[in-house]
């Protein structure tokens, strides 16, 4: 059993495969050449957040907080885990799922090889998702035991010290969080290639298209810009 791409299969996967690997390092140079992002506006604002953190003396809203960050990033963990587990039923189904599957008008395969391909590919960005999201765990169990580490009384210098070195937990912590998540869409992405080429291409360029705006237009965008101003100007 041969994989065989078409011309067109070929390009489609290298167009999502760029825009996959490619992706963060683009945002990167966006925003270092023009404006900024979600991502690096949020990380002014964290490292805000946490030096402020250390100035008050009843941190339970900061435990609260960072608490329901870590069941967000443990419920998609656990989504993410069932999806890995149906791809890879189907993946492993043998050829009754692919007669199954190739019976449906809807699915543009031509062969086992290449469902089977395409259903990997699915499994592939779902799986680096899922290393991303536990590696965001870890990190935040990390700084939920700084946060817990720091003196209930600090001394205002000593503020920016003890709340750079959580943020430099805390930051990184959500940066996987937030590749885990971006995941999804690179999946589903890899999804539309059981649809045909064309339905790929369209798909990959959308998602990405999608992601740059929100990152950079979207209203939320545009909030989190004002804010880390805001705070930069104090």
């Amino acid at each position: 059993m041969h994989l065989v791409l078409q011309p067109l299969d070929l390009v489609a996967l290298g167009l999502f495969l760029v825009a996959w690997l490619f992706y963060q390092p683009l945002l990167k140079l966006l925003a270092q050449r023009g404006g900024g992002t979600i991502n690096t506006d949020m990380t002014v604002i964290r490292t805000a957040w946490m030096r402020n953190m250390v100035g008050r003396q009843n941190r339970f809203m900061d435990g609260q907080l960072l608490g329901q960050t870590l069941n967000s990033a443990s419920f998609f963990t656990s989504s993410n885990l069932i999806l890995i587990a149906a791809i890879a039923g189907g993946l492993f189904g043998g050829e009754r799922t692919f007669r199954t599957a190739s019976s449906l008008a809807v699915i543009q395969t031509s062969s086992r090889a290449l469902f089977e391909a395409q259903l990997a590919l699915v499994l592939i960005c779902l799986a680096r998702g899922l290393l991303d999201l536990i590696w965001s765990i870890r990190q935040l169990n990390y700084c939920i035991a700084a946060i817990g580490a720091v003196p209930v009384t600090v001394e205002a210098e000593h503020h920016h010290t003890y709340g750079d070195i959580a943020a430099r937990l805390l930051n990184p912590a959500l940066s996987s969080f937030n590749s885990g998540v971006r995941a999804y869409y690179f999946a589903l992405a890899a999804a539309a290639w059981l649809f045909g080429a064309p339905a790929f291409i369209i798909v990959t360029l959308g998602a990405v298209s999608l992601l740059v705006w929100r990152q950079r237009r979207s209203p939320a965008a545009r909030a989190v810009a004002d804010l880390r101003r805001l705070l930069e100007s104090r």
